[in-house]
C-alpha cells in the first residue's frame, strides 16, 4: 500500500505548501518544502516499469518489464510498480493517478519548477491505463504479475525471473471498482493536460467516458472476479458503488456532461452517498467524492 500512501502524502504536502506563507509554528522554509516536494515525487521515477526515458533522474534504474502483456498478445509496456514489489496492480495504480491529478488541478500554481515533472510522472501512468484499457474491446486489463510469486522473492525489477500472467476484467468477469476509478484517473489527468496537450486530453477524457460506461454495465466487484490474485493484497473491502459515483464525479468535473451528474443524483442513494464514511484511501472513495462535488457547487454558486 506504499504507493497510494505516498501520493496520499504528496497531496497533503502541497495542501501544506500552499498553506505556508499564512503561518507555520516551526522553522521549515519555503525551500524546505520544495524539496520534499521534490523528493515525493521523485519517488515515482523509482517505482517506473517500461523503457527508461533518457531524462530519468534514478540513474540506477534501468529497463524493465518490456515484454509485459506479449504473451497475450497485448502491449502492457509502463506503468509503475507497486511499493517494493514487481506487479503492476491496476486499482492503487489508477488512485495513485487520480490524486496526482487532483494534486496538480488544486495546487499546480504551487509546484513551481515541479510541475513538469509532476506532470510526466502522471503521463507515465496514463499512457500506460490508455493501452489497458484499450487494448481489447469491452476488457480492461487491471494487473499484470502473480502477486503470491512475487512475494516469495526479492530482487530488482531489472532482474524478476517471475512470471508475468496478465488479468483482466470482462463482461463476463466485471470490475467496476477498478473500472472506475481507471476512469476517474483518465479524466482526472485530462484536466491537467487540457492546455497543455489538447488532443492528448481529448483522448484521457473519451477513454475515460467508455471505460466508465463499461464499469456500469458490467456491474461486479473485481474481487470477486479475480479473487486470489488481489485479496488480500488490494481486495476491495468497500465494493465498487463507490468508485461508481467517484468515476461519474470526475467525468463530469473534466467534461461538464450534465447526463453524468443526473447519474450522480439518480443512483446517490443506491450507491451509499449519504453513508458517513472517516477515510479516504484506494479502496473506499466517498469522502473524495464528497469533496470533489461539494466543491464543484460552491465554485459555481460563487461564479
Amino acid at each position: 500500500m506504499a504507493f497510494s500512501a505516498t501520493t496520499f502524502s504528496l497531496l497533503l504536502l502541497i495542501l501544506d505548501l500552499s498553506s505556508y506563507s499564512y503561518s507555520h509554528p516551526f522553522t521549515f522554509t519555503s525551500q524546505d518544502y520544495c524539496n520534499a516536494l521534490e523528493k515525493s515525487i521523485l519517488f515515482f521515477e523509482g517505482q517506473r516499469s517500461g523503457k527508461l526515458p533518457s531524462d530519468q533522474h534514478l540513474t540506477w534504474r534501468g529497463n524493465s518489464g518490456l515484454s509485459d502483456g506479449s504473451a497475450y498478445h497485448v502491449d502492457l509496456v509502463g506503468g509503475y510498480y507497486d511499493a517494493g514489489d514487481n506487479v503492476k496492480f491496476g486499482l492503487p495504480m489508477a488512485f495513485t493517478t487520480t490524486l496526482l491529478a487532483w494534486g496538480v488541478i488544486e495546487f499546480g500554481i504551487s509546484m513551481q519548477n515541479q510541475i513538469e515533472n509532476v506532470t510526466t510522472a502522471i503521463r507515465w501512468s496514463t499512457d500506460y491505463l490508455l493501452k489497458a484499457a484499450t487494448a481489447t474491446p469491452d476488457t480492461l486489463y487491471v494487473q499484470v504479475g502473480d502477486p503470491n510469486l512475487d512475494h516469495r522473492c526479492w530482487e530488482r525489477p531489472e532482474d524478476m525471473d517471475t512470471p508475468r500472467n496478465v488479468y483482466k476484467v470482462s463482461a463476463q468477469n466485471p470490475g467496476s471498482d477498478v473500472a472506475a476509478e481507471t476512469a476517474a484517473a483518465l479524466a482526472a489527468s485530462s484536466l491537467v493536460f487540457k492546455y497543455s496537450d489538447p488532443t492528448y486530453s481529448s483522448k484521457l477524457l473519451q477513454t475515460a467516458i467508455q471505460v466508465f460506461n463499461f464499469a456500469d454495465r458490467y456491474r461486479g466487484s473485481y474481487s470477486d472476479s479475480l479473487s486470489s490474485v488481489v485479496c488480500p493484497f488490494y481486495c476491495s473491502y468497500s465494493g465498487y458503488h463507490d468508485e461508481l459515483l467517484w468515476g461519474a464525479s470526475w467525468i463530469y468535473r473534466a467534461s461538464g456532461i450534465d447526463s453524468f451528474m443526473s447519474y450522480i443524483q439518480s443512483n446517490g442513494h443506491i450507491l451509499g452517498a449519504d453513508d458517513d464514511d472517516y477515510s479516504f484511501s484506494w479502496d473506499n472513495k466517498r469522502a473524495g467524492t464528497k469533496v470533489l462535488l461539494s466543491k464543484e457547487f460552491l465554485d459555481k454558486k460563487n461564479s
